[in-house]
């Protein structure tokens, strides 16, 4: 179904612009534009490596920050194209969420920000902007991606008072208050609906998580049991994909018609009105409440299940030490690393550790306090 472009969406060719001036793409909107920097930057073919819930090595099935960062720009994309909202732009901000995000997942995050308390803490969400704005070198012209506004605000989802007055023109939203574009909003719900269902996927594969357990939540338990009237013979693999893709569409439909709904409400002719309106993007009261138990459940019986636990001390561990070796001696950082070390030590030594993917921090790990590995 092609839905004509609403009044609401982003217009690429309005766009607030870029940082550095640049001459149009031809035969592609601005928005297209970002979204294929992206693909082509080397912090996207990292999310190959960088853990979701397990790391890495742990199976070669089991979704990684790229599969994840797919599997959000599908769901967003799907249903921008049924609000009648920028589907590139959407896109780009889906591609670009984790761009930022360290080895080993939360933990790995929750080490650094540890690491870097003195020095203004590090949060994956600014890194992620701090990577298309500066870390990504490529372009002659100048430092990052030189994405659009529009893409840029997308992939900032929340930002304290503080960092919010550094970032300028793309933080001010987090001052005097207002909402991002419609495609930020939806990217951002898109994100939630892909980790809790590819979790419950992820769970089910590893053993760390039973059928049982899930029928416990009313979200699994509604859709299994549909599932078992119509499939009674279905088993294994086929009745968890079945049950998992019958809760992601009941979810993309409430958020549909709750939006589409607040939209009716509001009634926005144009993007300023969406930044001066409420959130328009959202599922209704009784579906929140349903997916707010199933985030309770997978945090409690998933991501604190011993077996994970004692895979995130690990990592932490790994952050932790590298860090500190770092920082006590810049002369272990490569040349190029060393050379911005010199300018703000801690935030270049962030830089390089958030940059890393599972296997290349282990592997530089037992680089800095092992001998039986070559330098």
């Amino acid at each position: 179904m092609v839905v004509a472009r609403a009044a609401w969406a982003a217009d690429p060719g309005r766009s607030r612009g870029r940082r550095h001036p640049e001459s149009p793409a031809v035969g592609r909107s601005d928005f297209q534009r970002d979204r294929d920097r992206i693909v082509h930057s080397t912090a996207f073919r990292r999310l190959e490596y960088k853990t979701q819930v397990f790391v890495n090595h742990e199976g070669d099935l089991f979704r990684t920050r790229l599969t994840h960062s797919i599997e959000v720009a599908q769901i967003a994309r799907s249903i921008a194209r049924r609000l009648g909202l920028d589907e590139d732009l959407v896109e780009a901000i889906a591609l670009a969420h984790d761009l930022g995000h360290t080895p080993f997942g939360h933990a790995g995050q929750d080490e650094l920000n540890a690491c870097m308390k003195q020095w203004g803490g590090f949060e994956h969400n600014l890194q992620s902007l701090r990577v298309v704005d500066e870390l990504e070198q490529q372009y002659a012209d100048f430092d990052g991606l030189n994405l659009c506004f529009e893409t840029r605000e997308g992939i900032l989802k929340h930002c304290s008072r503080r960092n919010a007055v550094a970032l300028g023109d793309v933080g001010r939203r987090f001052i005097e208050g207002g909402q991002p574009l419609l495609e930020a909003q939806l990217a951002n719900l898109a994100d939630e609906i892909a980790y809790n269902n590819h979790d419950i996927d992820d769970g089910l594969r590893s053993g760390l998580l039973e059928i049982e357990q899930l029928e416990t939540v009313d979200l699994f338990a509604r859709q299994a049991s549909e599932v078992r009237a119509a499939h009674p013979r279905l088993g294994g693999r086929r009745f968890i994909h079945e049950t998992i893709r019958r809760i992601i569409n009941e979810l993309v439909t409430d958020l549909l018609d709750e939006t589409r709904g607040r939209i009716a409400r509001h009634a926005p002719d144009g993007p300023d009105a969406v930044r001066a309106s409420p959130a328009l993007v959202g599922f209704s009261a009784p579906m929140r409440e349903r997916a707010d138990e199933l985030k309770r459940f997978l945090h409690e019986n998933l991501y604190r299940h011993y077996r994970v636990v004692r895979m995130t001390s690990k990592a932490r561990r790994v952050i932790r030490q590298l860090f500190d070796a770092y920082l006590d001696d810049p002369r272990l950082l490569p040349p190029e690393h060393r050379d911005r070390a010199r300018e703000d030590a801690a935030r270049a030594i962030a830089d390089y550790v958030a940059g890393m993917t599972d296997r290349y921090a282990i592997k530089e790990h037992r680089r800095l306090f092992s001998f039986d590995i070559e330098t």
